[in-house]
């Protein structure tokens, strides 16, 4: 991604929850249209490989959105569904992390990550935020079975926790208090949601891995 695709997607998608909580439905739909627009823009000059990744994003995203949010209750956006502008959106997202992860040392991924454990012990130590543990277990998986790409998974929890941070505030989505279903605690947002993005970002890297090992077959059947 160049440059000015990166500055489209950060401007988009701040630009697009300031606007959400200043609509209705009919708006939000026309939010969604600009930023599916922005994404299928986007990927249409990419090479096949690639469009493959973000599209795999947008649909595992899709149904984990629909069950994390509709299903779970885990968190509730503003007008009770999944708006349309979600599922592209997190496309855009792994199009940063991508981006930022090119330009992250080592060492700060390290750090990072580690600082996250340091606070999930700390959070549920204390009480602040039981649902930070487990968390912070879902994201280890990834980062343990994908050692090559943690940076990738570093920069996506990063910017994660700037997009939580700023859709909460204004008001986009909440978190409740009590998680339904298994009796933790959190906080809204909980520090630690980078981990459902990671774990989102390593299912994409693995649909990947198992697209190109078919058509390796492919290819190797005479």
């Amino acid at each position: 991604m160049g440059s000015a695709s990166l500055l489209a997607a950060i401007v988009t998608l701040a630009l697009g929850l300031w606007a959400d909580v200043h609509v209705d439905l009919p708006g939000q739909l026309a939010i969604g249209a600009v930023v599916w627009g922005l994404f299928l823009f986007l990927i249409a000059r990419l090479p096949a490989a690639e469009r493959h990744r973000y599209l795999a994003c947008v649909a595992i995203a899709t149904a984990g959105e629909l069950f994390l949010s509709l299903v779970w209750g885990l968190y509730t956006y503003r007008l009770g569904n999944v708006p349309m502008f979600v599922p592209p959106g997190h496309a855009l997202m792994l199009m940063l992390g991508l981006s930022v992860a090119r330009r992250m040392p080592e060492i700060a991924a390290r750090a990072i990550l580690g600082g996250a454990g340091a606070y999930a012990i700390l959070a549920a130590a204390t009480g602040l935020d039981t649902l930070a543990a487990p968390l912070y277990l879902l994201l280890m998986v990834p980062v343990l079975s994908l050692p090559a790409h943690r940076r990738l998974l570093a920069s996506s929890f990063l910017l994660t926790l700037t997009l939580e941070l700023y859709g909460t505030t204004l008001g986009n989505w909440s978190w409740p208090r009590e998680v339904p279903w298994i009796g933790l605690v959190t906080t809204n947002p909980p520090a630690i949601a980078g981990a459902f993005y990671c774990t989102l970002h390593a299912l994409v890297l693995g649909f990947m891995l198992l697209l190109k090992s078919r058509n390796s077959t492919a290819m190797a059947t005479p």
